[in-house]
């Protein structure tokens, strides 16, 4: 688009849960509500417009092995795009993706720097791998490194237990996310697990991902600490087969795996009832293919919470937790248009008919 042309987005444009407009227009890459004085050149987009999707848990720069090339975090990031996602929070990558910044064709990124777990106790090649007494500096660290967040592993098997098990002690912990905090960050925690869960929130933790272990004892806690979850549920569902690969050497922990999917939903479910906070993230980059936010979504609600909460664990809800802002006046024009309403069914965030980039029709 030239530096005069206006794209102009009619329809219904949802503003918020309850707010919605018959227009907006994007003049130089930003929103406005007021039609535009001049306008060389107009591009009219018509449909049902939300704010651009927010993954909060996705891994640019990351495949099974560890990080990747600048070709392939591209195409991560594209694939992402084009399904509608265009604010990601990279929880945690060993890969440099600045670089992505520079490209107005692609999703904003906000990182949690590189995920921080004990030793041996996570994938390979994915984190900083240390003992308890090192983890302040390196939390300070990634704080200065990151864009706002800090990523620690809460638990991961225990080759000893045969099982899930804490990776910090409460100590050591508490003084970690306090630094964070120190330095402006909030800190999230991998936790699959019911052990790691209360020791984190106590010291103050701001986010767990996952959060598969929460129980009716911690699920209080939870909400009145507004800590907040982001379940990837299609992540867990990958759980059985993680299951079924460490049967014969680790019986404990598969089934441990399996019991924790199958109350999957009624734990989501519960957190949701209980007002803890949740949020849509998908895991792409590790295992898990990239753009399947829709899916996500749909799986939100199929854990019972309501569709308008679910899609605003994407949108609007999402993009004020992020600090991040939705369409309003002056905010980038960032937006995915749908031939229907995704109000009255999420399943139409599988097919964006149009994605915008700052005010740059994408596809």
């Amino acid at each position: 688009m030239s530096d005069h042309a206006v794209l102009h987005v009619k329809g219904r444009v949802l503003l918020g849960p309850d707010e919605v407009r018959d227009e907006v227009w994007a003049v130089d890459g930003r929103i406005t509500y007021d039609r535009p004085s001049f306008a060389e050149d107009v591009t009219t987009v018509r449909g049902w417009a939300l704010p651009g999707l927010v993954d909060a848990h996705c891994h640019v720069g990351l495949d099974a092995h560890g990080p990747v090339d600048a070709e392939t975090s591209e195409k991560q990031a594209l694939t992402d795009r084009d399904a509608g996602t265009l604010l990601i929070r990279d929880a945690g990558s060993p890969a440099d993706t600045r670089w992505i910044d520079d490209r107005e064709d692609l999703p904003k990124i906000i990182r949690a720097g590189r995920h921080i777990a004990r030793t041996r106790r996570y994938i390979r090649n994915y984190a900083h791998e240390i003992e308890p007494g090192d983890l302040v500096a390196h939390v300070a660290r990634e704080a200065r490194r990151g864009d706002g967040w800090v990523k620690l592993v809460g638990d991961w098997i225990d080759r000893d237990a045969g099982d899930l098990t804490a990776c910090w002690p409460r100590a050591e912990a508490e003084a970690a996310i306090a630094e964070a905090h120190r330095l402006g960050a909030r800190v999230t925690a991998h936790c699959f697990a019911e052990d790691s869960l209360r020791d984190l929130v106590e010291a103050g933790i701001d986010c767990v991902e996952h959060a598969t272990g929460l129980t009716d004892d911690t699920i209080p806690l939870f909400a009145a600490r507004g800590v907040a979850i982001v379940p990837t549920l299609v992540n867990i569902a990958t759980f059985p087969r993680l299951a079924a690969g460490g049967e014969e050497k680790f019986p404990r922990w598969s089934d441990h795996m399996r019991r924790l999917y199958e109350r999957r939903y009624d734990t989501v479910r519960g957190a949701y009832d209980a007002g803890i906070p949740v949020f849509v993230g998908t895991d792409a980059g590790g295992s898990l293919a990239h753009g399947l936010v829709a899916a996500e979504v749909a799986e939100l609600v199929k854990a019972g919470i309501p569709p308008l909460d679910a899609l605003s664990a994407t949108t609007w809800g999402a993009r004020a937790w992020l600090g991040r802002p939705a369409l309003e006046e002056g905010a980038p024009a960032d937006l995915v248009v749908y031939d229907e309403d995704p109000r009255a069914d999420v399943r139409v965030l599988a097919a964006p008919r149009r994605v915008i980039v700052e005010g740059r029709v994408i596809g």
